[in-house]
């Protein structure tokens, strides 16, 4: 056995301790993970829930310029966090938290509405398999970024928000780099982590059969929620209920 492997094998072994401490202790800090088209502040209302429930709760605002970009601003921020984390992605963000989640102080995994890779897909991948109901993304005129139209904004993405809170999130959006949607995971983390998924029954931007297909194939605990993609935002109680369940969980 040479020294080489022997040092592998003991980080291997440290870094699964870390994890499994992790996941053992208890689990007060939230970190979420927006997904594209839309930044961090649809978020406020679950994350006020939480925070009510005694949670710490901090929400990544990530670039969207790259994969890679936006894993390493998670990892800063899960790096800021005193003691383990749950990692919630939204949409786009359940790639980010796929990869993130293999830091090891990240003890669980949270998908809402969102993409739940396996090791060399890519968004395209997943997305193409299985396309959802709205089919109305655009290309800026670099060619470089992605964004949905605003016309179409409230009935691809929101369609259970009111009128003029569907109007600012389309005016509002953030503009995803194509590279970040191409980009194919490496190693997931759901195949390490325990793992929850909220599949958007009315999702027009995820096609909710895709979503629960992820699920089933990571053995995610499952809940549904009669909502649009914005889940989030026009049901965050429910949201909130499950992001709760998955701390608790972990933490017994």
């Amino acid at each position: 056995m040479n020294r080489r492997f022997i040092s592998m094998a003991a980080i291997a072994f440290a870094t699964s301790v870390i994890a499994f401490a992790a996941q053992a202790a208890e689990v007060k800090n939230i970190v979420i993970v927006h997904g594209a088209l839309a930044d961090g502040s649809g978020w406020r209302k679950a994350t006020e829930i939480l925070v009510d429930r005694g949670f710490n709760v901090t929400i990544v605002q990530e670039p969207i310029t790259s994969l890679a970009d936006d894993v390493a601003a998670t990892n800063r921020v899960l790096d800021l966090q005193d003691g383990p984390s749950l990692l919630v992605g939204h949409s786009y963000g359940g790639m980010v938290i796929t990869e993130a989640g293999n830091n090891p102080h990240v003890a669980g995994l949270v998908y809402v509405a969102a993409f739940q890779p396996d090791k060399g897909e890519s968004l395209f991948d997943l997305a193409s398999s299985k396309p959802a109901g709205g089919m109305n993304i655009r290309e800026t005129k670099d060619g470089k970024y992605l964004y949905l139209d605003p016309a179409a904004f409230a009935g691809d993405f929101a369609g259970d928000l009111p009128k003029k809170d569907a109007e600012f999130l389309a005016r509002s959006q953030v503009f995803a780099a194509k590279q970040a949607f191409a980009a194919k995971i490496s190693e997931p983390a759901w195949k390490t982590r325990k793992s929850w998924t909220v599949v958007a029954t009315h999702d027009r931007s995820i096609n909710s059969d895709l979503e629960r297909d992820m699920a089933r194939r990571a053995s995610s605990d499952v809940t549904e929620i009669a909502a649009s993609h914005a889940v989030f935002a026009s049901q965050p109680e429910k949201v909130a209920d499950v992001i709760e369940k998955a701390a608790r969980a972990l933490s017994q």
